[in-house]
């Protein structure tokens, strides 16, 4: 008979096990994550790196006085405000296509695929023949009459960086929606068949619903991505490029050439908490619009 001694001894060699499991884990989040963020947050209220007298808020109210921080901020949010849910609703439209029977349909997906095999140098060398001043799209334009476009370097210009991100990304959202649609009980589906509900009714009522974990994922790591869009943009103009392209991580990392580390640290801050807000507000949707869905 189990004493509640053994009770006990159990229960404390089960809980030793699992820190032991979960203690490199933890310790790795600490070391790399929790205390990094916190030694920006400890930077961000200090006079500097020298004189770490307390200010509060006031390299917050530096940073959102500085003409360049608007503009990025401007900039990023549009960006993301845009490209964000285009890659959403591409990436789902073409997961519904590839989910009937249409001829071609691996060749289909391996071609949206592709992009994530090649190198972002070979990417950017693609999108310079394309869309340098002289390139490929301005060229084909001359050909129908057109007047040509200085692409990076005029108010068109987060356009050739919203095709970039679209083309590189859409492939592997498609993927995540297909594997999601594939894991709808078939049978809800066929009976609003048999019940005279149409496609429309079909996928609004009963697939949307069950495919709302998948969009509240696919849409956070595509706004994670959107904000990764700096490598592409940098490589293509530098670190001042045209207005409507200077994005927060070239603020952020004009302020490191710097060695601005406040107002560095204050714009990371800044950024954090309205992600983390943004992110709060999508679980918030996705609990709301997904409550009725069985798990």
């Amino acid at each position: 008979m189990r004493t509640p001694w053994s009770k006990l001894n159990n229960r404390l060699r089960d809980l030793f096990g699992a820190l032991a499991f979960l203690g490199p884990s933890v310790l790795g989040v600490l070391v790399f994550f929790v205390v990094p963020f916190g030694v920006v947050v400890y930077y961000s209220l200090i006079r500097g790196p020298l004189d770490h007298s307390f200010v509060g808020l006031e390299n917050y109210i530096s940073v959102w006085n500085n003409a360049a921080f608007r503009i990025a901020s401007k900039n990023t949010a549009t960006f993301t405000g845009v490209a964000v849910p285009l890659a959403v609703v591409i990436s789902l439209i073409l997961a519904l296509v590839l989910e009937c029977r249409i001829p071609l349909k691996s060749q289909f997906r391996t071609f949206f695929l592709s992009p994530m095999m090649v190198p972002v140098a070979s990417i950017i060398l693609i999108w310079q023949v394309l869309f340098h001043q002289s390139g490929v799209v301005n060229e084909l334009a001359k050909i129908v009459g057109k007047q040509g476009v200085d692409w990076l370097n005029s108010d068109q210009c987060q356009v050739v960086i919203i095709v970039l991100f679209l083309w590189k990304n859409i492939g592997y959202f498609m993927v995540l929606f297909m594997a999601a649609l594939n894991n709808i009980p078939q049978t809800l589906v066929e009976v609003a068949s048999v019940e005279g509900a149409s496609p429309a009714r079909i996928f609004f009522s009963i697939k949307l619903r069950y495919l709302s974990p998948t969009v509240l994922f696919v849409t956070i790591l595509s706004i994670i991505n959107s904000f990764k869009v700096f490598r592409e943009i940098y490589l293509l103009t530098g670190n001042y490029p045209y207005e409507g392209l200077y994005m927060m991580q070239h603020f952020m990392n004009n302020m490191f050439l710097a060695l601005d580390n406040q107002r560095l640290s204050a714009a990371a801050v800044i950024l954090a908490l309205v992600m983390v807000v943004l992110i709060a507000l999508l679980f918030a949707i996705e609990n709301w619009f997904g409550k009725d869905v069985e798990g």
